[in-house]
């Protein structure tokens, strides 16, 4: 079974923050881990709403950010409550009772270009981590009307439940 995952990130940063790596907490209010799986002869998608961490980005050189994300796998939203209580609770599927969190800690950064890049690093799901990649693109800076600043990033890819021991 193949998930595809795609985080779209809304970041906020304390004004006095600004300097050469800037330090954003993910917004978990703004944020979200999506994804599309194979179910039956056809394909749904989800969603984990809540989503924490942070993002050590140098907007000059992409190359010394870093990432640090954790998703309460409790949260799986597919809008069909009976599908989500399974997912999330049966032993073949997330198992969220044993395994409650889903981690990601990149390792590196690899620019394409000023808005663009891969974002590797591990992924931890179902108790089992492995190296992934995340093809990701940022989609912008600016300040919110409350005085702060925020960040938009948007990363995509595929894993296979079975190479985490489950589905």
């Amino acid at each position: 079974m193949k998930r595809l995952l795609l985080f779209s990130l809304l970041c906020w940063l304390p004004p006095a923050a600004l300097a050469d790596v800037e330090v954003y907490g993910i917004d978990s209010s703004h944020s979200f881990a999506n994804f599309t799986i194979r179910h039956v002869m056809s394909k749904t998608s989800g969603t984990f709403p809540d989503i924490r961490g942070k993002i050590l980005i140098d907007r000059n050189d992409l190359s010394k950010s870093s990432v640090e994300a954790r998703i309460n796998v409790s949260s799986v939203n597919t809008s069909h409550a009976k599908r989500d209580e399974y997912i999330r609770d049966k032993v073949e599927y997330l198992d969220a009772g044993h395994f409650g969190e889903m981690r990601f800690v990149s390792t590196a950064v690899e620019t394409v270009s000023k808005e663009e890049g891969v974002l590797k690093g591990k992924l931890t799901l179902h108790g089992v981590t492995k190296d992934i990649a995340f093809p990701f693109k940022l989609l912008g800076f600016g300040s919110d009307p409350w005085g702060g600043q925020r960040g938009g990033f948007e990363a995509h890819t595929s894993i296979n439940a079975s190479d985490y021991g489950f589905g």
